[in-house]
């Protein structure tokens, strides 16, 4: 029971501080000129981050997509990294198209305000 415990802490520590830095990336983009920029990069910014995938090929446990990509090219080796960076890559891509979507829609709505 120890190890689940563990776990799930590990992964709300995580959160918490992911938190804290995407915060901080949402105040750093909330100034820039160009309205999609600042949405594209608060949604690949947020993909990357909760983007989970499995540990090892033969596990249960959920970890960070992009520390799996990173850890099995470490150990293993390019070839393996595949496993997680195809998830994460869909996230991206999902990510981005949510976000022009959201900003098309906020274009449409300023313009028939104005």
């Amino acid at each position: 029971m120890e190890p689940e415990n563990n776990y799930w802490l590990i992964w709300l520590i995580y959160l918490l501080t992911s938190s804290l830095f995407y915060y901080g990336v949402w105040r750093l983009t909330r100034s820039q000129q160009t309205l999609w920029r600042c949405y594209s990069v608060r949604a690949v910014i947020a993909a990357i981050i909760v983007t989970p995938w499995y540990a090892n090929a033969y596990g249960t446990a959920l970890a960070p997509a992009w520390m799996v990509v990173l850890l099995d090219a470490i150990t293993i080796g390019n070839d393996v990294t595949v496993r997680a960076g195809i998830p994460l890559i869909f996230s991206i891509i999902v990510a981005e198209l949510i976000a022009t979507t959201m900003y098309l829609i906020k274009l449409k709505i300023g313009k028939t305000t104005s």
